[in-house]
């Protein structure tokens, strides 16, 4: 699974930038992003296909070094929070294979991960400051309809996320 890191993502890593990705089935990747809300640094991932999008509030620096584990532990939290099964989420992560960092997806991905992100600040009230997971707040964000690379037209991602996740 390919993780495009944002270029504030990578400066804030202390990062150089990655390489390009070679995935060319966008199921399989991801975009990150360092945003801030309520003063806290949070991760924002946005998946390049559907546009689904998951928040981790206030993560405390020292996960940030293991940037692929905080990844997948939020998405397992939010998928299932979206009502996803154990073994459906075991089964994307499965057939997703191993993470590694790129760049980002392409301009068209990240136009619709700053969108996701003003959603996200727009949505601020559903933020549970008491919680790293934010399941009302990964919920508002996905029921809000948006547009995304993998499908044609408006629809909330929280639609979308089920057709373009390999459960197999």
């Amino acid at each position: 699974m390919e993780l495009g890191l944002t270029f504030p993502l990578q400066r804030f890593l202390h990062q150089k930038p990655p390489p390009y990705g070679s995935e060319t089935d966008r199921r399989f990747c991801w975009d990150l992003h360092v945003i801030e809300l309520r003063g806290r640094k949070c991760l924002l991932a946005v998946h390049c296909h559907s546009r689904y999008t998951f928040v981790r509030f206030d993560v405390p620096g020292l996960l940030w070094a293991s940037l692929p584990e905080l990844f997948c532990a939020g998405l397992a939290d939010s998928l299932a929070a979206a009502g996803f099964s154990p073994e459906q989420i075991a089964a994307y992560l499965k057939a997703a294979g191993s993470t590694h960092f790129t760049r980002t997806h392409g301009r068209r991905e990240v136009a619709f991960l700053n969108r996701a992100w003003e959603d996200v600040l727009a949505l601020d009230t559903c933020l549970d400051a008491a919680s790293a997971a934010q399941p009302m707040l990964d919920w508002a964000v996905n029921a809000h309809p948006s547009r995304c690379v993998g499908f044609e037209g408006l629809a909330p991602a929280a639609g979308r996320i089920g057709a373009s996740l390999i459960f197999k």
